[in-house]
């Protein structure tokens, strides 16, 4: 039995999850890294030497040498998931799929979830909630609704059962859409989707192609985990996404259908029975961004203006990327939530050397009152209270404080949040990482 290391990303997403997790990996020497949240969604950038990647479904720690385990809480997309290995094998990993498990009760993305969830967000017009356009809420709620009907990892290897199950979500598919089919403006994009959704002949490329990536597939049971853990070395939990986008936490509407805090992650420990030592790690950047609609209450214009994103742009779906500086209420509310940490990460410091300033948003004012933490509802699954929350922040304005340097914001968030900051990162390749905390030796 290893070492074990939760990783939480505590904003919107975009911490630098890949950057980080890789360097664990190197300075750990981890076996493996399990996701535990999320899907093909993920955009988690490695850069190591002339190599890049941007990891979706494969684990971060892959161009390390550590293998990837998708546990039953992953939402799975085979198309996307080939075409992420082809890019691997691109870069030298021999055979992707080869260092990969994915527990057979892992939900399966479809490409009739995919058109679906795009439609809809188009139907939306001006109100988006923001989406990656991957299908994942509308992969979960089919699931939450039909579970007998959702196509599971476990079907790939059972062809008319799979058969069967899709031409169920399909005609799910037509149904919804003509709910909301009446609000969607003529587009190329909307003509493409409505093309696959009506494709009468979609078994002819979509069957072959599934049966193709359950041959190179390892589909395995629950209890895989608890093999894992009982191997000597480490292993690293990857999460998705970030706790304010979390599905009962996050700010309603404007979140994700994942449970983004470390409770999948708790959960897969409890049923291995893993008694050992865990870390467990939040991740920031040294300053705060957003990807798509919702509030934002410490967005600079200038700041995004100031910090383009090499691999965060205008998104078709999610639309913008923001920036902010980085935000302590947002931040106490995130660690309310997720629970005790063992430390942080702090990433991106880098990106703050160039600016004539630094600050960090110390508390909000809103409606004539200063405020520093956000109510935390006891229901964990209180939309009502999360959708107020989010009306509350659209009304809130930030108060900054000025800091003198990126070392004065590592003081300044130890002293505000009573946790130490164990990894700094001021570049996007492990070695301009560095641990601050004793937490592992090799």
């Amino acid at each position: 039995m290893g070492d074990v290391f939760l990783t939480v990303d505590l904003g919107f997403g975009d911490a630098g999850k890949g950057g980080i997790v890789d360097y664990l990996t190197r300075a750990s020497g981890a076996h493996t890294v399990v996701r535990y949240n999320g899907g093909a969604q993920a955009a988690h950038r490695v850069v190591e030497g002339g190599r890049e990647h941007v990891f979706s479904q494969f684990g971060s720690g892959t161009l390390a040498g550590a293998a990837t385990h998708l546990s039953r809480f992953m939402l799975v997309e085979p198309l996307a998931m080939e075409s992420e290995a082809a890019h691997l094998r691109r870069l030298g990993v021999a055979e992707p799929f080869d260092l990969t498990t994915i527990d057979a009760q892992a939900l399966v993305i479809t490409p009739f979830h995919r058109a679906t969830n795009r439609l809809r967000e188009l139907a939306r017009g001006p109100g988006r909630h923001g989406s990656c356009g991957i299908g994942v809420g509308e992969a979960a709620a089919d699931a939450l609704a039909h579970a007998a009907h959702a196509v599971r990892m476990g079907d790939m290897h059972h062809p008319n059962a799979l058969y069967a199950k899709l031409c169920f979500l399909r005609d799910l598919a037509l149904a919804k859409l003509r709910t909301f089919e009446d609000r969607i403006l003529p587009s190329a994009q909307a003509e493409a989707e409505l093309e696959l959704l009506h494709d009468p002949d979609w078994a002819d490329w979509l069957l072959p192609a599934y049966r193709d990536f359950a041959a190179r597939a390892q589909v395995v049971p629950g209890e895989h985990v608890r093999g894992l853990l009982a191997r000597p070395g480490a292993v690293i939990f990857e999460g998705a996404q970030g706790v304010l986008l979390d599905e009962w936490r996050g700010f309603h509407p404007y979140t994700t259908w994942s449970t983004t805090t470390l409770a999948n992650a708790d959960a897969l420990l409890a049923e291995a029975g893993h008694t050992g030592a865990v870390t467990r790690l939040g991740l920031t950047r040294g300053y705060a961004t957003r990807h798509g609609a919702g509030p934002f209450v410490s967005e600079d214009a200038g700041l995004t203006a100031a910090l383009p994103d090499a691999r965060n742009g205008h998104g078709t779906w999610q639309g913008g990327f923001r920036a902010g500086w980085l935000d302590m209420v947002m931040l106490r509310y995130a660690l309310d939530v997720v629970g005790p940490l063992d430390g942080l990460a702090v990433t991106c410091l880098d990106r703050l050397a160039d600016l004539g300033e630094l600050r960090v948003c110390q508390r909000y004012t809103c409606a004539g009152r200063d405020l520093e933490r956000l109510a935390i509802s006891p229901d964990p699954r209180d939309l009502a209270h999360q959708e107020r929350l989010t009306m509350q922040l659209l009304a809130c304005v930030p108060k900054h404080v000025a800091l003198a340097s990126a070392d004065a914001l590592i003081d300044h968030l130890e002293r505000d949040l009573d946790i130490p900051v164990a990894i700094t990162s001021y570049g996007s390749d492990a070695t301009r990482k560095q641990q601050m905390q004793p937490f592992f030796q090799r």
